[in-house]
């Protein structure tokens, strides 16, 4: 039985693994090339015992330029080269990521009509993009094959040609973007196969040329459809040496890496047709696969010959070290939060459970400086963390795994404070499991936890939470209220979402779920607008679930029998039914003893990221303090 921790042998290369490191948006790069954060971002999961890592798809042509830190495959020489010194020492597989986003890239950098198959407009930016003609189609096809002459030069194991979601490629094979009638309209496959053609000749059949296809654009009535996809798959599987499945396209990009509403492994009946049509080529499942035990089961039930974790691994870079070890493995809550960073705010990958993803060249080692680490000190030095949810759990794992003796006090009867409010949105339960992860190391780690306390007063690191606001009316509760259970006065509701975040959509998700009649309002033009891949899922579900949707609405005043709403710009008032208004919107800060160091929502409205990241830095913060008192002594 093939097991998910064995060796994967692709073109005579071995992978130590086959748990693969996908490739994503990272916004690391320096200019249009792969940057010292990106080397260091890699290597760190290669020596996490990861079997293969693609590098962050680099665009083969300079007319293609689809977010400001995209890398330019010209550009990426000496960083393919880094990558592959730091990875290979671990045994780790290097394949180069190469694409084209096509009609769906952006023209605000290179100020140049979009290349692509045929003038059919973008469905998300409206864009109608240049069809490309035998020059330009040249000239792709060209770019590919110099970006393998600098990868192979680099020194990579192989490449990984890109014709999933965002691909121009995927354009090219799809009727729903290709209408043309020459002969890349009448043999839609024609150009991956010669650009397949062209990489294989420069790569030679020692180095691995990998394809990630979209297999499914769900859009049934057109296009490439999972049945057509079968025969799609039966013809390219011989030109490759590994098919990772994917789905997706310019309808539907969030499919590709959708979050918590879609269920984990979503693509598997998917991978295991086009598997049994791929001809023994091995064949990579990849679909919100971020439990071990469900990686290995794709692989028992000849699903896959492997199975890429990219969030499980941003999530946890030892997750397969780990697996080895039996030690338990940080959770990836498949939220999207801070990893999608394909925004307008241009944020560097992370992670809300591992702060550290991102930001390898920067987060400093705890254990750094230290002596006893891996366990108490020894040195009759204790810290005390008051609170024990996100922020206070981070600081106490933390402080405890550099060998400090921490004490946690928290005033409620479990661990975990706002990770288990933000578990009861739809999509979201994941965060319980990072609730566990966080409170089990800390028991593994030695944290004495007492409850029914506040112990703020005595803290080093005070991360208590905030407190809620001042809610004005009999029938106004907090949406923290409603996760936690209240029991609500009957008839309709209306969401007054202040922040946009998943909070307001989710309540009214949850409360549409019941039965009750639900109206979301929120100043924005668009309900969730800080939702980014969720958003237009959001809204979808919302519609499908008959909640009432205000934008551009700002909420005026509220009664037992209705809400007044003005609009954003005229002024004019709507009124809406109420029976309950539920707020959405943040809370206030708590109160912090002088000289204590604080995280969390006692500082501001934090999300669980930055509550993370907050415990984290005032943990590193009291080791810092506590180093510079060992070298004042003499005793560091």
């Amino acid at each position: 039985m093939t097991g998910l921790l064995d060796p994967l042998v692709l073109a005579g290369r071995t992978a130590p693994s086959r748990v693969l490191f996908g490739p994503h948006e990272t916004n690391l790069g320096r200019r249009r090339a792969l940057s010292e954060r990106h080397v260091a971002y890699y290597a760190r999961r290669a020596a996490g015992g990861c079997g293969i890592v693609v590098t962050e798809t680099a665009s083969v042509h300079p007319s293609d330029w689809p977010y400001e830190r995209a890398p330019l495959a010209a550009d990426c020489g000496p960083g393919w080269a880094a990558v592959v010194a730091a990875c290979r020492p671990h045994g780790a597989l290097v394949l180069a990521g190469l694409g084209h986003t096509g009609g769906q890239g952006s023209s605000a950098y290179t100020q140049a009509a979009l290349w692509a198959p045929s003038p059919v407009p973008d469905v998300a930016t409206r864009e109608v993009p240049a069809e490309m003609g035998q020059p330009e189609v040249d000239a792709l096809v060209d770019g590919f094959r110099a970006a393998a002459t600098t990868a192979v030069t680099a020194g990579v194991d192989g490449v990984e040609v890109d014709a999933g979601a965002r691909s121009l490629l995927r354009q090219f094979a799809s009727g729903l973007t290709n209408t043309r009638t020459d002969a890349y309209g009448t043999d839609r496959l024609l150009l991956l196969r010669r650009v397949l053609a062209a990489i294989r000749a420069e790569l030679g059949a020692g180095r691995v040329l990998a394809l990630r296809l979209s297999c499914d654009e769900e859009a049934p009535w057109a296009g490439i459809t999972p049945s057509a996809a079968v025969a799609v798959a039966a013809e390219l599987a011989p030109l490759v040496d590994l098919l990772v499945v994917v789905r997706g396209s310019g309808l539907a990009t969030s499919s590709y890496r959708p979050d918590g509403h879609t269920p984990p492994g979503f693509n598997t009946g998917l991978t295991r047709a086009v598997r049994a049509a791929a001809g023994g080529t091995p064949v990579a499942l990849q679909g919100s696969v971020v439990d071990v035990p469900d990686a290995q089961r794709a692989l028992d039930d000849g699903v896959a010959d492997a199975v890429e974790m990219t969030r499980a691994q941003i999530a946890d870079a030892d997750l397969v070290t780990k697996a080895r070890s039996g030690l338990p493995v940080r959770p990836c809550t498949l939220c999207n939060q801070a990893c999608q960073v394909r925004d307008v705010r241009n944020p560097l990958v992370s992670c809300v459970a591992d702060p550290g993803s991102g930001h390898e060249t920067e987060d400093p080692d705890p254990r750094n400086g230290l002596r006893g680490h891996g366990g108490h000190s020894g040195l009759g030095w204790g810290v005390v963390v008051a609170g024990g949810g996100p922020a206070g759990l981070e600081a106490a794992r933390v402080l405890a795994a550099a060998g400090v003796e921490v004490s946690l006090v928290e005033r409620s009867d479990r661990l975990g404070g706002a990770l288990h409010l933000v578990a009861a949105l739809p999509g979201r339960a994941r965060f319980t499991d990072l609730a566990a992860w966080l409170a089990g190391e800390c028991a593994r780690l030695g944290v004495r936890v007492r409850f029914g306390a506040d112990g703020a007063r005595d803290a080093d690191v005070v991360a208590t939470g905030g407190r809620p606001r001042p809610l004005a009316g009999a029938c106004v509760v907090s949406a923290a209220d409603v996760l936690a259970g209240a029991e609500l006065s009957p008839g309709p509701v209306v969401v007054h979402d202040p922040a946009g975040g998943p909070v307001g959509v989710g309540v009214a998700e949850l409360l549409a779920a019941s039965g009750r009649p639900v109206t979301v309002v929120t100043p924005d033009e668009v309900v969730g607008v800080r939702l980014a891949g969720d958003l237009a899922p959001a809204n979808t579900r919302l519609l499908r679930a008959g909640v009432r949707r205000e934008p551009g609405r700002v909420l005026r005043s509220v009664d037992g029998g209705g809400a007044v709403l003005a609009d954003r710009w005229t002024g004019a008032e709507v009124r809406v039914p109420c029976a309950v208004l539920v707020d959405a919107g943040p809370g206030l800060p708590g109160d912090v003893p002088p000289g204590a160091l604080p995280a969390g929502d006692v500082v501001a409205p934090r999300t669980v990221l930055e509550a993370v990241l907050e415990g984290r830095r005032a943990a590193h913060a009291v080791l810092a303090g506590r180093r510079r008192g060992q070298a004042g002594d003499g005793r560091a």
